[in-house]
């Protein structure tokens, strides 16, 4: 039996991301995100009810101050307690984890989407993803851009406008372009 795009997609594999199974995904979740975005005025409730209906898990007390935007949103798990301020983006067509207490920045990027280094192949619509881990009690700074496959440790700290290339350990702190660790 042939593999879905979508099992593809969810499998890290190259993909068609114009299959219409994925494209109507993402109609669904532009439709979501337009009553989400909507919703900027009204109390902190009514966003945790939102979110609760596309992502994939919503802990107690999580906040995301829309605007807010991602690919499917079924692919996204907050911990409790999670902050994400205006204008995040979570290209979301893999698993992206965020831990108890984590604190995002505005503007924050989160990419899961990868695109191949094969022109003939992004020339046929192929994509690839890899998964994002975030520990728990993190801080990322505004506009910070996390890249695919990367796991941020527990306790860590990610400057304002960094570019995360790599792991980052449980409790390091880095800042730059590309982000480079911090001492002291």
């Amino acid at each position: 039996m042939r593999m879905s795009e979508r099992h593809r997609m969810l499998a890290g594999e190259p993909y068609d991301a114009g299959d219409p199974e994925l494209v109507a995904e993402q109609a669904l979740t532009a439709a979501w995100l337009a009553r989400y975005n909507a919703a900027l005025g009204q109390p902190v409730a009514v966003w945790r009810t939102l979110l609760a209906e596309r992502l994939a898990g919503v802990g107690e007390g999580s906040i995301v101050r829309p605007p807010f935007h991602c690919d499917y949103g079924w692919n996204i798990r907050l911990g409790s307690r999670v902050f994400l301020n205006f204008n995040c983006v979570i290209l979301d067509v893999l698993p992206v984890t965020i831990g108890d207490d984590t604190r995002i920045g505005p503007a924050v990027q989160i990419y899961t989407a990868e695109h191949p280094l094969d022109a003939r192949m992004r020339r046929d619509g192929r994509e690839s993803g890899r998964p994002v881990t975030i520990g728990s009690n993190v801080w990322i700074g505004g506009g910070a851009i996390i890249l695919p496959g990367l796991r941020i440790g527990d306790d860590a700290v990610i400057g304002a406008g960094s570019v995360v290339t790599r792991d980052v350990p449980a409790g390091a702190r880095v800042a730059g372009n590309p982000a480079r660790f911090l001492t002291g």
